[in-house]
């Protein structure tokens, strides 16, 4: 029997985590990679060292591969579209995909299907943007270019006209979006396949510092089981009516006033379901493996009452394996993903799982894992 070969392009911390969801069932990988020493390269048997850029290296890459998905969502539209011309499955395709990347298309396509978003529109200056301020409650207003942001990174808070210069010299549109009061931020979580089957878990709490995801509770602490269902609902129905094949999360804000609206979408693996790899039947990287070869999915529910993931930043701390004889000895049911990356301050360089019945305990435990491993915490 031969196993299928799956094309991986991009060679992060995803990549090399999907990798391992694949390893039980025989699934071999191909991985493009921008340099050896990616988190993923370190892992991968077959490594292509190459740019995900150049359409020819794209082609040359996919030949033996029965089927192409990513850990990131910047390869060019035009170069997924010709793999298609090719005959090459690329899940998601170029279709969904251009909806992760460029955030103008995934607003207007949104409004489209009635998926609720913060109030939004493509402003052309910064006059322009104390014009979208007028139309609304005024400033602060959120600009954020609509190509190649993420972790906080393309995406502003103005208080002024003034203020608003900066995004635009990247040369591309920016989107402007109301400064929404939110009371925290949740993210639904689905995958899909090509044959329409799809399973949803459990909508998280995810809490972000400077911009980056910091901690993700699962499921949301005290969300109306009503919210949490049209929560799960809309994430589903935007895979469905963008013909996601593969991983979606929709990250989402949850007001004052009881709505949730819609912030960003990721068609991958994503931080907010990396407490499915310890916390779940089946992870968020088995069911997109499965997904993205149309094999059944696995049942995404929980195995506790509570899961939680803290991000493990670098800091002036190298020698994080130092600390695991602590941290083993301290919580033997101490979850540790680790990803190969050199430790730099700020840098996500892995992540801790725990789970229980306390909710307080449970997060205690990751936040006092992820402290002493970057060295935060010495006791």
């Amino acid at each position: 029997m031969t196993f299928p070969v799956v094309g991986m392009v991009g060679g992060g911390q995803l990549a090399r985590m999907t990798h391992e969801a694949g390893i039980p069932l025989g699934i071999r990988f191909k991985l493009l990679s921008d340099t050896p020493q990616d988190s993923a390269a370190q892992v991968v048997s077959d490594v292509v060292v190459g740019d995900y850029r150049d359409l020819d290296t794209l082609r040359d890459f996919a030949r033996g591969c029965d089927v192409i998905t990513f850990d990131h969502e910047h390869v060019p539209t035009e170069h997924l579209r010709a793999l298609e011309a090719d005959g090459v499955p690329v899940r998601p395709g170029p279709e969904a995909l251009v909806h992760a990347q460029d955030k103008g298309v995934m607003r207007a396509k949104l409004d489209a299907i009635g998926i609720p978003c913060p109030r939004h529109r493509i402003v052309s200056d910064p006059a322009d943007v104390a014009a979208f301020a007028a139309e609304g409650e005024g400033f602060p207003v959120v600009l954020k270019t609509v190509r190649g942001g993420y972790d906080g990174k393309g995406v502003w808070v103005v208080d002024s006209a003034e203020e608003a210069a900066e995004p635009f010299k990247a040369g591309v549109p920016v989107l402007a979006e109301e400064k929404v009061d939110f009371v925290r931020e949740l993210a639904a979580n689905v995958v899909r396949s090509p044959h329409g089957q799809a399973v949803a878990y459990p909508v998280v709490e995810s809490r972000q510092v400077n911009g980056v995801c910091d901690t993700v509770i699962a499921p949301a602490p005290d969300l109306d089981e009503e919210l949490a269902l049209k929560a799960e609902e809309m994430a589903l129905t935007i895979a469905k009516e963008l013909g996601v094949v593969g991983h979606l999360a929709v990250e989402l804000f949850q007001t004052h006033d009881g709505r949730i609206l819609v912030n960003e979408l990721a068609m991958r693996p994503h931080n907010s379901g990396h407490w499915s790899m310890d916390g779940a039947i089946t992870s968020q990287f088995a069911n997109h493996v499965r997904a993205v070869l149309d094999l059944p999915l696995g049942d995404p529910r929980p195995r506790a009452k509570w899961t939680v993931m803290v991000n493990v930043l670098g800091g002036d701390y190298p020698d994080m394996y130092s600390a695991y004889l602590h941290c083993m000895a301290r919580d033997p049911q101490l979850k540790i993903h680790m990803y190969g990356k050199d430790v730099k301050p700020g840098r996500k360089v892995g992540h801790v799982n725990t789970y229980g019945d306390d909710l307080d305990e449970v997060l205690e435990r990751a936040r006092h894992a992820a402290g002493y491993l970057r060295g935060t915490i010495t006791e």
